[in-house]
């Protein structure tokens, strides 16, 4: 019994932060999701969003004397109207060519954003604290579990829940599905489908920069610090499946917990477990877990 005790205080740490990353995982992929489902565009500017996020949380403390709960509610409209601009002024020319168009502009934009922010702010960390509400941790006899990290897989949690329950479940949901397959009929019954797509992309980026200022108190906020993520969720988006919310959500925070695991066992494969596990769903099913063919 004591042995399974020490097991658990030792192992327990390492699944916590497996399900912290699991939950920014979820958060991304499904904005990426979201994007890529609804507007068939690959949108690799998203890391680049998601820091920017935490950037803005930054400034909004920094500059403006605007706390941590004001930025979760500033911080995504701030960014994801940067995002409906760039969807209105390039994306947008983009949506009937191949998708390597797509990619190519918003790795560009990714390139440039991150410049504009590493010239202007260093690449050494940022600190932005947690806030006073969330500080502490509850004592759950085999492990202290910090009270700001289980904050952040609730709010991701409920964020997801969200997010599928409105496109799957309600009437701008299902006018966003068939607005993807049938554009003109859509249009034909007073929808303004270009408005739509506009604010389903700065959706998707709001989301992003939502998961950023949940991580600003956690990661230091830096320029790089999308960059760092942003491989690991495309791969997450694979294997649940290119446009599949409920794929993106499941396989985020599965691959998380699955990090965690691997991190206890075996610590030199945790970084790569993910491109494991999409090599074979790629072999197995290359729809991905979630996505249809």
């Amino acid at each position: 019994m004591e042995s399974l005790i020490f097991f658990l205080e030792d192992a327990a740490p390492l699944l916590v932060l497996g399900l912290v990353n699991g939950a920014f995982y979820a958060l991304l992929s499904l904005g990426l999701a979201v994007i890529f489902g609804m507007l068939n565009v690959i949108n690799f500017t998203h890391g680049a969003q998601f820091m920017m996020g935490a950037f803005v949380a930054w400034m909004l403390l920094s500059w403006a004397g605007i706390g941590y709960w004001g930025a979760l509610i500033l911080a995504p409209l701030i960014v994801g109207a940067v995002g409906v601009l760039i969807e209105k002024t390039m994306i947008s020319r983009l949506y009937k060519l191949d998708h390597l168009y797509g990619l190519l502009l918003t790795f560009g934009c990714a390139l440039v954003i991150e410049g504009l922010f590493r010239n202007n702010f260093g690449v050494s960390g940022l600190p932005y604290a947690v806030p006073a509400e969330l500080r502490g941790g509850i004592d759950l006899g085999f492990m202290f579990l910090p009270t700001y990290r289980g904050w952040v897989v609730l709010m991701a949690v409920v964020m997801c829940l969200l997010t599928w329950y409105v496109i799957e479940k309600t009437k701008v949901g299902s006018y966003l599905r068939a607005a993807t397959e049938r554009p003109q009929l859509v249009q034909a019954f007073g929808v303004n489908v270009p408005r739509m797509m506009t604010l389903t992309y700065g959706a998707g980026v709001a989301l992003a920069a939502f998961a950023g200022v949940l991580a600003a108190p956690i990661y230091s906020v830096r320029p790089d610090m999308g960059a760092s993520f942003i491989i690991t969720v495309f791969a997450v988006v694979v294997i649940g499946g290119m446009g599949s919310i409920m794929g993106s959500i499941v396989t985020g925070f599965m691959l998380g917990f699955v990090q965690g695991v691997t991190e206890l066992i075996y610590p030199p494969f945790a970084q790569t477990v993910v491109f494991f596990i999409m090599a074979i769903v790629l072999l197995t099913r290359p729809a991905g877990l979630f996505g249809r063919a």
